[in-house]
């Protein structure tokens, strides 16, 4: 080995083991002066402090801080001097390590290398009148010092590390509360000048992140880990946190910040963004207020979301801004899924400046909102979510779809489309959680075109149909609408006031008024009108106890009223054809209530009023009617002879003119019950003429031979008809005729039971025609031979005529005839 060599190696040696010395006489002197050490730094602490520290134990560690002196100091505690009154510790550190520079120690100063923390609490406190007892670090007046003395030095810390460290700031008067469980905090500082860095890898479980502690904490009970790159500009007091990569919870954020120190109350701001974070994880990420009106929604797939947060850490709430993308999504909602969702969305807590950062002035706002609820697809180019306290949603509400599409979203309990196109055009601002109670406004139109519809209920459909709704404050005004059902044609203009209040709390107290006109109605299309409304029932309750918006719809068909002013130019029925229709009808609870009809018929007019009460196949009804002058044979043909079989149009001419009140039953294809007709009937027919009537030509055949009883023609004939089921009573009448007078009275069945007395004078009404007194003719009409004939059923079904022996013995009048027979 070179002399050289050799000669290094001694001088190396030399100088470590005079370090070693060295360090080891050091050593040695903690070891032997600990409470002198220990003073020395509870000193060098205590002199920017306005309170208490005070060190339990002091116990250095040679190797650990090598080549400094490492001291572990136990039960580490700071408390300011209003401690006793509040009872809020700042700092109790179980294990507090130091580590200081030894040359520095050796001169009688401290140069703090490391510091580590573990098993300790940390509690910022502030009462409600602003006292912290973070005031234990404002320092005492300072004193003059002398030339040389350097005991006034400043400490400076180079690393540090936090274990198991809780730590808390408790603003009473902010009504703010940090609080954090701190698993693993590690960092090192760099200093220059007056500027210093740190770069930190943490690991801690948020407890509480409140800025309002009245709203709830933001990232609560979250695990934040990873690392955080901070600056402090001396020059502007400004702290800057780089954005860097941070784990809270299960999601991974971009974090950056900064905290200005140039007011007593610190500002701050944050800015956040993940690209890939599903809806609920980023809403439990907020206080609780902003989460519990985010929860109404959800997404299914990841979002890309920004948030920034600013505010001052002397009080207030932050300003909060939020931005989300969403493609091709699914939105859930209380009111429904929306599929193939996507928007672009800002949430601020700031919408109107000035009104303060509060639920009340936060505003969800979504641009280009598409999507398709229930295959209906639509669009809204910007939609509101207002106040997040009471949250209102507005915004305009744009649709173009084939009808068929709209089966799924009112459901098929009473509509049922099956061709046609819809287009939507509907501002809306609608409560999203009390809308029961502050009901949506709607205003904007819905345009249904050539259509094919179902009545489902009363089995009706409609083809080539056309609809306008017009939806203006709270009414609903229903126009343009056409229906085209067989040969019928019906266009309707409809009007429900007050609809969208009555919707949701009661829709069965809806009433639609209908203006309705056609050129030409066929009644027997429009029987399902006559059938108990099938399916419906009790709406059914939704989650919540909300009644399903289907079935609300399902309750306006069920048991809604609809009151109906028609005009209709011809209305055909079987073989009946009116011109110059007009009714008034109500249709409520399975009930059809007529007013005010008039039609003109067979050269006259009738007018009824009455009611229809549907209980099923059968349906009963109360009629009030009045016939003026209609053309007897023509009115009797076109209500197929009301039954009758032995008495038809074509036995009667002449013109009548009548008043019924009738009871009785209506089946489901509109014939009437047999048996079911009871009420009263009278009539005046004038210029009559009764053709071909069985009962008298066979009576004529042998009594009147030269007459000719074919065509019996009178001027003016009154009658009463009692109708009980199918028996026709027939109240004493006179019938005066061109070629015999008679007097009728008796019963006619529609089965079995006519009796029918008629008395017939042989003498000639004509050798009476000269006679001018009235009373005079009267007393003559009966005079002569009288025939008194019984008109009964015969075995074949048909009228039997024969001799009212009764009648002939006793004299007694027709009427008698009918009650002895009875």
């Amino acid at each position: 080995m070179p002399k050289w060599v050799k000669t290094t190696l001694k001088i190396l040696s030399g100088i470590i083991a005079l370090v070693i010395v060295a360090f080891l006489a050091i050593f040695v002197y903690v070891i032997f002066n600990k409470q002198k050490v220990l003073n020395l730094i509870t000193t060098e602490l205590n002199k920017n402090l306005n309170g208490t520290l005070t060190i339990g134990a002091l116990d250095p560690t040679f190797f650990k801080g090598f080549p400094g002196v490492s001291i572990g100091l136990k039960n580490v505690v700071i408390k300011d001097k209003l401690w006793p009154t509040h009872h809020h510790t700042l700092l109790d550190a179980k294990d507090f390590y130091v580590s200081v520079d030894a040359k520095a120690l050796l001169k009688g100063t401290v140069s703090i290398n490391k510091i580590e923390i573990s098993n300790a609490n940390v509690d910022l406190f502030t009462d409600s009148t602003g006292y912290s007892n973070t005031a234990v670090f404002k320092g005492k007046p300072k004193e003059n010092s002398k030339p040389g003395d350097k005991s006034s030095s400043s400490t400076q810390v180079k690393q540090f590390e936090l274990n198991n460290v809780n730590f808390m700031v408790d603003d009473r008067k902010a009504f703010k509360l940090f609080k954090f469980e701190v698993q693993d905090v590690s960092g090192k500082m760099s200093r220059s000048a007056d500027d210093w860095r740190a770069d930190i890898q943490l690991k801690t479980l948020v407890k509480s992140f409140s800025f309002n502690t009245k709203k709830g904490s933001f990232l609560k009970d979250k695990l934040l880990s990873g690392p955080f790159n901070i600056s402090y500009d001396a020059k502007n007091k400004l702290i800057v946190v780089a954005p860097n990569k941070l784990n809270i919870g299960d999601d991974t954020f971009t974090i950056g910040g900064k905290f200005n120190l140039a007011k007593e109350n610190v500002d701050f701001s944050l800015n956040i963004a993940d690209d890939n974070i599903l809806w609920k994880s980023a809403s439990n990420l907020l206080a609780a207020n902003i989460t519990k009106s985010l929860r109404m929604f959800d997404l299914t797939k990841p979002i890309a979301v920004t948030a920034d947060i600013g505010g001052s850490f002397g009080g207030g709430d932050p300003s909060i801004f939020v931005t989300c993308k969403v493609q091709d999504n699914t939105l859930i909602t209380r009111a429904g899924t929306i599929d193939n969702c996507s928007f672009n969305g800002v949430f601020s807590n700031n919408y109107i400046n000035g009104k303060g950062l509060t639920d009340e002035n936060s505003v969800i706002k979504l641009y280009h909102f598409t999507g398709n609820y229930k295959q209906l697809p639509f669009t809204v180019d910007t939609a509101f979510v207002n106040n997040l306290s009471t949250p209102v949603a507005s915004g305009i509400f744009k649709s173009h779809f084939d009808v068929e599409k709209l089966n799924s979203v009112i459901g098929e309990q009473s509509l049922k489309f099956t061709k046609g196109t819809g287009d939507i055009v509907m501002a809306y601002k609608a409560d999203l959680v009390k809308y029961e109670l502050n009901k949506p406004l709607l205003d904007g139109v819905v345009n249904i075109k050539n259509a094919d519809v179902s009545y489902l209920p009363r089995n009706l459909h409609f083809k080539n149909t056309g609809i306008a709704l017009r939806f203006y404050k709270n009414d609903l005004y229903m126009n343009n609408i056409r229906l085209q059902t067989g040969n019928s044609v019906v266009n309707m203009e409809g009007k429900v006031s007050n609809f969208l209040n009555l919707y949701y709390t009661a829709p069965e107290k809806i009433l639609i008024v209908w203006q309705i006109t056609s050129p030409q109605l066929h009644i027997a299309e429009f029987l399902g009108f006559l059938n108990a409304r099938q399916g419906g029932g009790t709406p059914t309750k939704g989650k919540g106890g909300k009644v399903n918006l289907n079935n609300q719809l399902n309750t306006v068909f069920d048991k809604g009223s609809a009151e109906l002013h028609l005009r209709v130019a011809k209305v055909y029925y079987k073989k009946f054809l009116a011109t110059d229709a007009t009714a008034d009808l109500l249709l409520a609870d399975n009930s059809i209530k007529v007013q005010n009809v008039s039609v003109k018929n067979a050269g006259g007019s009738l007018k009824l009023a009455g009611n229809i009460v549907q209980a099923g196949t059968v349906n009963t009804f109360l009629l009030n009617t009045q016939i003026d002058n209609v053309n007897i044979s023509n009115f009797f043909y076109a209500f197929n002879d009301f039954g009758l079989k032995s008495f038809t149009s074509k036995n009667l001419k002449g013109f009548l003119s009548a008043q019924a009140h009738l009871t009785g039953s209506i089946n489901n294809e509109g014939n009437v019950v047999p048996r079911s007709l009871n009420g009263v009937t009278t009539f005046e027919l004038k210029k009559g003429a009764l053709v071909n009537f069985t009962p008298i030509t066979s009576v004529g055949k042998f009594a009147f031979p030269f007459r000719n009883l074919n065509n019996i023609t009178f001027s003016n004939l009154n009658g009463r008809f009692d109708i009980n089921g199918d028996k026709i009573v027939i109240s004493p009448m006179q019938i005066n005729s061109s070629v015999l007078n008679m007097d009728v009275a008796g019963v006619y069945s529609l089965s079995k039971g006519t009796n029918i007395a008629l008395d017939i004078p042989l003498r000639n009404p004509k050798k009476d025609s000269t006679i001018v007194d009235q009373t005079e003719r009267n007393k003559k009409r009966m005079h002569g031979i009288v025939l008194h004939i019984l008109a009964t059923d015969g075995d074949d079904g048909k009228i039997k005529i024969k001799w009212n022996k009764k009648r002939t013995k006793k004299e007694e009048t027709p009427a008698e005839a009918v009650d002895a027979k009875q």
